[in-house]
């Protein structure tokens, strides 16, 4: 108490309660230059970044959002491509995922090829087949460099039990798409009721509400 100070402080708003958060832990995977980092921004900044670099070794970056009334932290984690970058961390990338996004160039067709080669470094490093699994094809606003052909990719995600989005993290027009990937798997999280809760720090406008749509009765519906 201050000097001179004749009654107790008054209640304090930004000395609120601890909450009970569960936090998704969701990792992207796929080769160099595919747009992995482009679209982790684009999902927990709303933007698209002006430059990057490659990504050495792993960087990760969170969100919390707001589903059916719970607060829910989704930690979105970025991994380098080239195998130089990733050996030494990639046994503490796969710890304790959540999810797996894994993406591809719709514009280069090896990086779909490629992506035999992922689901078995992920298979690799005893990843449940319970986990949730999303195919991305990001750069689809390139429309006249296309390679890899939508019905391709479909058949590809089917055969892998994978929803597939095709979206691009550079096109604004395209963010509710990318929103729609992350937001889909925290759905899918959330009703998962083995999953562990987080004690983490209550900070009042950290959380970003997301209004789901609603059927004909008024229940709120998931994004995919």
């Amino acid at each position: 108490m201050a000097a001179g100070g004749g009654r107790p402080p008054g209640p304090d708003s930004s000395l609120e309660p601890y909450v009970q958060t569960r936090i998704f832990k969701i990792i992207v995977i796929g080769d160099s230059n595919v747009g992995k980092t482009c679209l982790t921004f684009r999902f927990c900044g709303g933007t698209f970044p002006d430059k990057t670099e490659a990504t050495i070794g792993v960087d990760f970056r969170e969100k919390t959002v707001e589903i059916e009334g719970e607060r829910i932290k989704v930690q979105v984690w970025d991994t380098a491509g080239q195998e130089r970058f990733r050996k030494s961390m990639v046994e503490h990338y796969y710890r304790n995922v959540h999810a797996v996004v894994f993406v591809y160039d719709v514009t280069k067709m090896t990086s779909f090829t490629n992506l035999k080669m992922w689901i078995e470094e992920c298979n690799g490093h005893a990843v449940s087949p319970l986990v949730p699994k999303v195919l991305v094809g990001n750069k689809c606003d390139l429309k006249d460099l296309i390679q890899v052909p939508s019905s391709m990719a479909l058949k590809f995600a089917d055969a892998h039990n994978m929803l597939l989005f095709e979206t691009s993290a550079k096109d604004p027009k395209e963010s509710q798409n990318v929103e729609s990937i992350f937001m889909c798997l925290a759905c899918r999280l959330k009703a998962q009721k083995s999953l562990l809760y987080r004690d983490v720090e209550k900070r009042p406008g950290r959380a970003q509400k997301l209004e789901l749509s609603r059927d004909a009765h008024g229940k709120s519906a998931c994004p995919c």
